[in-house]
């Protein structure tokens, strides 16, 4: 047996509804050139829709008596998708990345992944800072405050913190977004933010 539910939901439709499919004895119609022409017999209303050759649409379904205009439906939906496809095109995808370092990190291994928070940050995407605590250091969590405290101070002309320096089990984070442009700097298009970690781990030194 066929689910009878599911066989009206299938039936349902998201456009609306436009010629011969509106059911009503009358609406309030619009011309093509947007006249508004008042409350018209449906008959009527199709008659003047099919002498343009143009389509009958129901713009306002809920309306007492429901509002139609007449107009080229084909062309509606285009512009409609059209416009769609421009709102997905300017959305900027931001891109959480993530770097990990140890609480006794050398100099030059510190400097390079500094750098290279600074160009994610640049590019637009934020980064989550990780300092990884292992064996003794675990009973050392100042050296990753201070660690992350210094990141900070050194990226604060292109970052600012957006979640501040926390403790999670033998890790300790911080997530740093960019800076916002200030003065005539160009409007930010709309930004979906895409939670996806890029992980780049500390090369081992051997040592715990």
């Amino acid at each position: 047996m066929i689910n009878l539910a599911k066989q009206q939901g299938e039936l349902i439709s998201t456009e609306p509804r436009i010629n011969d499919r509106i059911r009503v004895p009358e609406v309030r119609l619009i011309g093509y050139d947007g006249e508004q022409l008042g409350v018209t017999a449906i008959d009527k209303a199709l008659k003047l829709s099919e002498e343009i050759g143009l389509d009958l649409v129901e713009i306002s379904p809920d309306a007492n008596p429901p509002v139609c205009k007449i107009m080229d439906f084909g062309k509606y939906k285009y512009e409609i998708a059209q416009k769609a496809r421009e709102a997905r095109q300017n959305q900027t995808h931001i891109v959480v990345k993530e770097m990990r370092l140890r609480p006794s990190i050398e100099p030059h291994d510190y400097e390079t992944k500094r750098n290279h928070i600074e160009r994610f940050l640049a590019g637009g995407d934020k980064v989550k800072v990780t300092i990884q605590f292992r064996g003794r250091e675990q009973s050392r969590p100042e050296m990753g405050y201070r660690l992350l405290q210094k990141i900070a101070e050194e990226l604060s002309e292109v970052s600012i913190v957006e979640f501040a320096v926390k403790q999670e089990g033998r890790n300790m984070t911080m997530v740093l977004g960019p800076a916002k442009k200030t003065g005539s700097a160009k409007k930010a298009a709309p930004k979906t933010v895409v939670k996806k970690k890029i992980v780049l781990a500390e090369k081992s030194t051997g040592g715990k």
